[in-house]
């Protein structure tokens, strides 16, 4: 783990107590801290090893010397945690486990070169992908890297650097938005489309949440993804960024890396490599060429060459609930895309594929599905689950025509239902455009969900 050294003999408080604020509690306790943690939840109160103590009351409040807070805890919109106001109104300073880890690395650098590295990729789709091939193509290329975040592990239960370590960090706009210190040698912004909206009070306010890894983190190096507005606006006041995009050819004397049909194209007032990515199958898809495009970057700007990247990217496994094919019986195709929780996630899905039998539905997002209107026609039928079922039925069936759809409650009767329906040369998809808490405690839980429902028709 990264121990935390900035408060010994201190009792700093630890609110949530999921995987991020347990290993916020054990790292504080390497330090020489005294976590003292709540959790809204009495199951996760009764399994924390650590001292429990309620920090809304105004004496434990006053007791501690700094707040980290989990990233799921609201702390200024819809409105903010009950222990969060206590500590403002004791001037205690609120930060996370993303702030203490941008402040304990330097006392842990190690005294031998090369000095470790952190790069640090933010968006609201691709992120995930891009982390993980990053980091695949640091390890495939013979560097050490650590990967974790909003990914895997939890920032602080990495490990220690050692001389040359790279971690490669997912930061979500939860993370971002509270960090009182951001000092990434890399920053990557993907993307922005419409989520989470609720807790960054709109658009504009979760936009602000991202661009403050730009902002506070002064990176050496900006990769920023100018396909929309926002990542032009970025890029526009940052200096000499590595702009990426998958619509245009970014020619001229500025640094980017870019799809010039199927060529990934790295320019730099010339083009210094063009590699033809048809042939990657887990690189499938105008978002995934971003984010192969993205990585390509990243892994550039830690001195990684054309031929290494190029070889680590065809190698490349995929991400589990993103695109994964599970396999294909009776000529039908099982594809798991449990990661996608906003429409603008689940368009890249129906993009891909042909005559689908759509599985969605669960915690709508703004906007619902409404946006997918022109990729309806692809779809051969949909199977809605969840809280959104309803709604999303009444959005498919006022099309021209209709898009033939079907409440079906859960996944396991939509799973059933459309393993019924399926012909051959159809793909049954899970991309639910929603989040998945009103039946399942994450994506992940969703997929693993799909994916053992989907074995019994695939033979495994």
């Amino acid at each position: 783990m990264i121990p935390v050294t900035t408060y010994p003999d201190q009792r700093v408080g630890v609110l949530g107590l999921g995987r991020s604020g347990l290993a916020t509690a054990r790292a504080l306790e390497a330090g020489g801290a005294v976590p003292v943690c709540w959790d809204d939840g009495e199951a996760a109160r009764a399994d924390c090893p650590f001292e429990v103590a309620d920090l809304s009351r105004d004496r434990e409040a006053a007791e501690i010397a700094a707040l980290i807070v989990s990233p799921g805890i609201p702390h200024l919109y819809p409105e903010p945690h009950n222990a969060i106001l206590r500590a403002q109104a004791n001037g205690i300073p609120v930060d996370n486990d993303v702030g203490l880890f941008f402040r304990s690395l330097p006392d842990l650098e190690p005294d031998d070169d090369p000095a470790p590295k952190v790069i640090a990729i933010t968006g609201s789709n691709g992120k995930s992908t891009t982390t993980a091939l990053t980091a695949h193509i640091l390890t495939e290329a013979g560097r050490r890297a650590q990967m974790g975040g909003n990914i895997g592990r939890g920032v602080l239960d990495l490990d220690p650097p050692e001389p040359g370590t790279v971690y490669v960090l997912e930061l979500s706009s939860y993370q971002t938005d509270l960090a009182r210190l951001m000092a990434p040698d890399v920053a990557v912004f993907l993307n922005l489309s419409d989520d989470h909206l609720d807790r960054h009070a709109g658009r504009g306010g979760y936009f602000a949440a991202k661009k403050r890894l730009f902002e506070t983190g002064a990176p050496e190096t900006a990769i920023i993804g100018v396909d929309e507005a926002e990542g032009r606006f970025l890029a526009s006041t940052l200096d000499s960024p590595v702009m990426v995009s998958v619509r245009e050819r970014l020619r001229g004397d500025r640094r980017s890396v870019f799809m010039n049909k199927s060529f990934l194209t790295e320019w730099r007032g010339k083009q210094i490599a063009a590699v033809d990515i048809r042939d990657m199958p887990t690189l499938v898809g105008r978002h995934n060429h971003q984010n192969a495009c993205a990585a390509w970057a990243a892994a550039r700007a830690v001195g990684i060459a054309p031929r290494p990247i190029e070889a680590a990217m065809r190698t490349f496994p995929g991400l589990a609930h993103r695109m994964e094919l599970l396999g294909t019986a009776n000529g039908v195709a099982w594809v798991n895309d449990s990661k996608a929780t906003n429409a603008d996630a689940a368009e890249k899905a129906l993009s891909s594929y042909d005559n689908i039998r759509w599985i969605a539905g669960g915690q709508a997002k703004a906007g619902g599905i409404e946006p997918l209107r022109p990729l309806f026609g692809r779809i051969a039928k949909a199977y809605l689950v969840g809280e959104a079922g309803e709604a999303f039925s009444e959005t498919l069936g006022s099309t021209l025509g209709e898009t033939p759809n079907e409440v079906a409650g859960d996944i396991a009767s939509a799973v059933a239902a459309a393993a019924a329906d399926a012909q051959p040369g159809e793909t049954i998809l899970l991309s639910p455009a929603c989040a998945s808490f009103d039946q399942f405690k994450s994506f992940e839980a969703r997929g693993d969900a799909f994916r053992a429902l989907a074995a019994k028709y695939l033979g495994d």
